[in-house]
């Protein structure tokens, strides 16, 4: 079962006891159509006192970026105290938010900014639409189009065990040395230059469906792009802009050098590992920084489609969390502007709650003389003849 980790924000593949729910609806399916018997593999009382009775959630165990950014562009304001059908844990909820603030979906009091309007309009998760909207800016729109599209569907390689290193040399004509991400374009190129071939895709040990389904999801891609009116444009074959406007979405994704093929992650220093499938794996001169799309706990914390990345990026992309050292800046002045900062932040949240105070007030305001109204117009009939009514009722 896929469980995700809030403060380590990492997906971990864990195994689960099946719940009573699933296992019942399992049993049910001997005799189904005909006389059957269900032999279960565990006692009765690891059945009654070790499984739960009924599965976990999906909402609970997973990243709610895309349900925070949703229910953020239909004006609730209070997430925490949504009425949830299975409430989240409040970290994972505040986690996103976190994480949407840091992508700049979210303004400092937790409303959506025109970045964040526009990340709404797609149906992907949050770091992958803040890719495409870069990209945009860029100039390198149809590249980034093709990689989120790529990043949409499970991986189109695939390794059969009896021909595992033929498998491994045709992937590897692939790699673009610098980055998984840009293997994935290359990997939709090509296919793209043979005509979408089926035959071509199962000759180079490709998983013919996932590209299909990239292709489709690709295409709806550029539907919602032309009703926004975002032109497309290329910056082929200058990889590094391309390599930019990855890092824009996952510079909180982003590891340093520490071992051969070992990283730490730069903000949690977490150990996280290149897997060796990846293009970065053996290209001999490992690079100093990469992001990553997700950290997997498997055997060891794997990164997942990693990218080599500039250090000066991470300081102009992310810089709530990086900056380049100058010689001549003191420490003084460092502390000095992060206070700085933590006070206009204050200052916002405080004329926030001020702005809420008044429209509370008004709103109340109008409810009261809209009451008044009321009574008044119940007191006093509107015409002669209402008036000669009540006095003839009298």
């Amino acid at each position: 079962m896929k469980v995700y980790n809030p403060r380590m924000g990492m997906d971990a593949l864990q195994v689960f006891p099946v719940s009573r729910a699933a296992a019942d609806q399992r049993a049910g399916r001997a005799g189904r159509t005909g006389p059957g018997t269900c032999y279960r593999l565990y006692t009765e009382s690891a059945y009654l006192n070790e499984m739960l009775p009924s599965p976990v959630p999906e909402i609970q165990r997973t990243n709610l970026g895309n349900v925070v950014l949703l229910l953020k562009s239909l004006k609730v304001d209070n997430l925490l105290d949504f009425d949830f059908m299975d409430p989240p844990p409040q970290d994972n909820i505040l986690n996103s938010m976190y994480q949407l603030w840091v992508l700049g979906a979210l303004n400092n009091v937790g409303a959506l900014t025109d970045l964040g309007w526009k990340m709404v309009e797609f149906p992907l998760d949050p770091p992958l639409a803040k890719m495409l909207l870069t990209g945009e800016q860029l100039g390198c729109l149809e590249e980034v189009l093709t990689i989120v599209s790529m990043l949409s569907v499970p991986s189109v390689f695939f390794r059969p065990k009896d021909r595992a290193e033929e498998s491994d040399a045709a992937r590897e004509r692939f790699f673009v040395p610098e980055s998984d991400h840009l293997t994935l374009y290359n990997v939709y190129q090509q296919w793209k230059q043979h005509d979408y071939r089926g035959d071509w895709c199962n000759d180079h040990f490709l998983h013919v469906k996932g590209l299909r389904k990239a292709r489709e999801v690709r295409s709806q891609l550029l539907d919602i792009l032309k009703t926004l009116k975002i032109p497309l444009t290329t910056c082929w074959p200058d990889t590094d802009i391309v390599r930019k406007a990855i890092c824009s979405a996952y510079f909180h994704n982003s590891a340093r050098l520490k071992g051969v093929g070992e990283y730490v992650n730069c903000r949690s220093g977490m150990p996280c590992h290149l897997h060796p499938s990846s293009a970065l794996y053996g290209m001999g001169a490992t690079p100093e920084y990469v992001v990553y799309h997700e950290l997997i706990l498997t055997t060891k914390e794997y990164m997942q489609c990693a990218t080599a990345v500039e250090p000066q990026w991470l300081a102009e992309l992310g810089p709530m969390f990086f900056s380049v050292k100058e010689s001549d800046t003191s420490l003084l002045e460092h502390k000095k502007k992060q206070k700085q900062e933590k006070t206009a932040m204050e200052e916002e949240m405080e004329n926030l709650k001020k702005v809420q105070a008044e429209v509370e007030r008004r709103e109340k305001q109008k409810e009261k003389e809209k009451m008044a109204k009321q009574q008044q117009q119940v007191s006093m009939p509107d015409s002669p003849e209402a008036a000669k009514e009540v006095l003839c009722q009298l």
